[in-house]
């Protein structure tokens, strides 16, 4: 069943958000991003190895999680546990949860060619869990995440000026003026 609305698909409706493989434009999607060539975008600045880039999905935005995690939390009555030290807390634990599916295996290729399904889905489970923890810490601290990341990108810009750090992996403070 197709969603009329943003709002309905990412279950801001007041109903729980339905799970759909295929989009509007029958886009196939991995994980919840569309595996359509049009989907991916080319490096910017020749980016290395002329491979493409991998492009999230332009919805759910930032503020539609932060809704429906608000939704979910106030149907459960559970803002009462949610303070917080214990959300980030949460978020660690399932940064921990994160960690154990890299642990022993080595270095892994980008996109995680070795990965079965069952192992990637698992890993989209598991980086939910951390991106809906850190949503929901940003909302109880009351940090606007989208203006913070422009603000902390034009200060990492001024940090690691291209020119100067282009290809190292050097922390700003030792780089020679």
């Amino acid at each position: 069943m197709m969603a009329s609305s943003r709002k309905d698909a990412c279950g801001l409706n007041g109903e729980e958000p339905s799970l759909s493989l295929t989009s509007n434009n029958d886009k196939s999607l991995v994980n919840g991003a569309t595996t359509e060539a049009s989907a991916l975008s080319k490096p910017q600045n020749g980016g290395g190895t002329g491979a493409e880039r991998f492009a999230f999905s332009p919805e759910p935005t930032i503020e539609d999680i932060r809704r429906m995690q608000a939704q979910f939390t106030d149907e459960r009555d559970w803002n009462q546990f949610h303070q917080p030290r214990n959300l980030l807390l949460a978020m660690v634990g399932e940064v921990g949860e994160v960690s154990e599916l890299f642990q022993w295996r080595g270095e892994v290729a980008e996109g995680l060619p070795a990965w079965t399904e069952a192992e990637r889905e698992h890993l989209a489970q598991e980086l939910s869990d951390v991106l809906i923890y850190l949503v929901e810490l940003a909302e109880k601290c009351r940090v606007d995440l989208p203006q913070a990341v422009l603000r902390k990108m034009a200060l990492n810009r001024l940090k690691y000026p291209a020119n100067k750090v282009h290809g190292s992996a050097k922390k700003y403070t030792e780089y020679k003026d």
